[in-house]
């Protein structure tokens, strides 16, 4: 079998296996037609059981969406094949959270970004030692899309707001730790969910057997500071909270916070409190493509990908440079409903 996403059979488990190595399996846009395909193909077929997501070789799972293909359409066609790919994408992520089948993802190694989106939906999400997760969009000027304001909100503490703003690494203890994982497995039990799953296995049963506790999770020693620090929805409240501490730790995350988007950690804050109060998964989507349908051809995209990808001179220039050129009614803007055409619907 070929491709950059392998879709097939394996006894009684549909099995997807991202397959762009290269790329660290970032989803392009036939890939996420080739997974929605099979996994509406084998919602009726009597042989698949449950499904089993995973990639090839590679040092990771899947490093986000195609983010070039992402900019040329923002420079060269006003977003209108990118906005396509936002909207197909979000279907993907709606169809395994609404699976009727049990979904297993093994987040393997570098799960970022898209990454996130194909997996967070799976009812088992299996960390491994390799595992670092991240959200890392308010770097490049997007937002934490593909579910992450369902999924970010949700986290005890403030955490997600801690994430979304930041973009920092979680490992695969931490994602456990947290309950951005279901299960720890390493070694050769990885392998062996794997054939447990192809075999027929009950999936809970066989995850729950060969899980692991996986020792300390890094981000405990910061979860106090996480949810004081960030408790407010107001960016500037934030920044203001870390400029009061003295400490090491909150030095360095207000320097950190100096390189992010301005625009996008209020857009991130906006997002997460605004999904607290959707009525469910398909409502959180259709806010995240219509924040997605703006942003896209905003300045700050474009910029932040050439500069961080693209260069690699990590000096993007946002357009608002500063929190307080960030307005309400700019944000307001972002948020607001599309045209009732344009509007996101699941399949």
């Amino acid at each position: 079998m070929t491709g950059d996403v392998l879709t097939f059979v394996d006894g009684a488990a549909g099995r997807i296996r991202l397959n762009r190595p290269g790329a660290i399996h970032a989803l392009t846009l036939d890939m996420v037609h080739a997974m929605t395909k099979a996994l509406v193909a084998w919602r009726d077929d009597a042989r698949v059981t449950h499904i089993l997501i995973d990639h090839a070789d590679g040092r990771g799972f899947c490093a986000g969406g195609d983010i070039a293909f992402l900019r040329n359409s923002a420079l060269h066609d006003d977003g209108v094949s990118g906005r396509r790919f936002f909207h197909d994408e979000y279907r993907l992520n709606h169809l395994i959270f609404t699976y009727a089948k049990p979904v297993v993802a093994f987040m393997d190694g570098i799960t970022m970004g898209g990454g996130v989106g194909i997996s967070q939906p799976a009812r088992f999400r299996v960390a491994t030692p390799a595992t670092r997760l991240a959200m890392p969009e308010t770097g490049i000027g997007l937002f934490p899309d593909v579910g992450g304001g369902w999924y970010l909100s949700r986290l005890a503490g403030r955490l997600g707001q801690y994430l979304a703003l930041t973009g920092a690494r979680l490992d695969g203890a931490d994602c456990h730790h947290v309950g951005l994982a279901s299960h720890f497995l390493s070694g050769d039990a990885i392998e062996a969910a794997k054939r447990a799953l192809v075999a027929g296995d009950d999936v809970a049963s066989s995850l729950d057997a060969l899980a692991e506790r996986p020792g300390d999770a890094p981000i405990d020693a910061h979860l106090d500071d996480i949810a004081g620090h960030f408790a407010a929805d107001a960016y500037e409240d934030i920044l203001a909270s870390l400029a009061q501490d003295s400490g090491d730790w909150a030095a360095s995350i207000r320097h950190l916070l100096d390189s992010k988007s301005p625009q996008t950690c209020k857009v991130a804050l906006r997002q997460l409190h605004d999904s607290l109060s959707c009525a469910d998964f398909a409502d959180n989507m259709r806010m995240e493509y219509r924040i997605a349908s703006r942003v896209l051809t905003r300045p700050d995209f474009a910029e932040g990908v050439r500069a961080v990808i693209v260069d690699k001179t990590n000096d993007p220039e946002w357009n608002p440079a500063t929190p307080a050129g960030v307005t309400d009614a700019l944000i307001d803007a972002i948020f607001a409903p599309l045209p009732a055409n344009d509007e996101w619907t699941p399949l």
